[in-house]
């Protein structure tokens, strides 16, 4: 996919997608929105990739949020747009198949931080700073901030760094909950991928299916979601897949899944 701003690179069944706009922390504008939108439609159809490492450009941010330079040219029905296209494109990466980890390199703030929480993992170097800092600005989170850290955090952690406009740090981050690891200095991209290649080496249905369950089954009452379960079950259960991982656990070797 030819692009400026959104890069893609493939590592086998891993696809790494870079933000490339490092001169201006990764803002996201009109133009690194448009390439995103382009970047979904490739990944949406997408029959090889069984994982996705999320990245940006740069040492200082993953993402700031949104090129604030960019918005002092636009009213409030420009703004409003704005936003639902935004929505629309961190649901589309919600919902994606593939499962998403997000590598955070840097500065995850306001719109940055609300696309972390799109990703289904989320990996940071020690050094990174989060928050959701939009009250400062007299506006609240507009794409998903307020509701994917609620569901992430609990509603008293997400009050407190809403409110506060709190930051944290890459262990503060970790203890909250809303990263599952830190990495070291260096260590972050390949750390990403030891991640996504395990992933990758899983059956790609269970996968999915796994990620399908818990993704939609969260917001379910108790009794429907685990029937939900059940529901998701299904397709490993009728897969080639499974029988294939069957026959490699008895005969001691390592499975060939090809997502049937």
């Amino acid at each position: 996919m030819a692009s400026n701003h959104v890069l893609l690179k493939r590592e086998g069944p891993v696809v790494v997608v870079t933000l490339n706009r490092p001169d201006k922390m990764n803002a996201l504008n009109k133009e690194i929105l448009e390439e995103f939108k382009k970047l979904l439609d490739v990944l949406e159809t997408d029959r090889v990739a069984r994982a996705i490492v999320l990245t940006a450009s740069g040492e200082k941010a993953f993402c700031v949020g949104a090129d604030l330079k960019e918005r002092q040219g636009m009213n409030e029905k420009d703004v409003l747009l704005r936003l639902e296209m935004v929505r629309s494109l961190y649901l589309r990466w919600e919902r994606l198949a593939i499962p998403s980890i997000a590598a955070l390199n840097g500065m995850a703030l306001g719109g940055g931080l609300e696309l972390a929480l799109v990703c289904d993992l989320r990996i940071a170097s020690e050094n990174v700073v989060l928050g959701l800092p939009e009250t400062e600005l007299a506006i609240i989170p507009g794409n998903g901030g307020t509701q994917r850290l609620t569901r992430t955090v609990g509603v008293s952690r997400a009050m407190e760094m809403v409110l506060l406009a709190k930051r944290l740090t890459a262990q503060e981050a970790l203890t909250w909950g809303i990263l599952n690891h830190v990495s070291a200095p260096g260590q972050l991209l390949k750390d990403a991928l030891i991640w996504a290649n395990k992933i990758s080496e899983a059956g790609p249905i269970a996968i999915q299916q796994a990620k399908k369950a818990i993704q939609r089954g969260k917001e379910k009452p108790w009794e429907e979601a685990l029937q939900w379960e059940v529901e998701c079950y299904k397709p490993c259960l009728y897969s080639k897949d499974r029988l294939e991982g069957l026959r490699a656990f008895t005969e001691k070797r390592k499975p060939s899944y090809q997502g049937e």
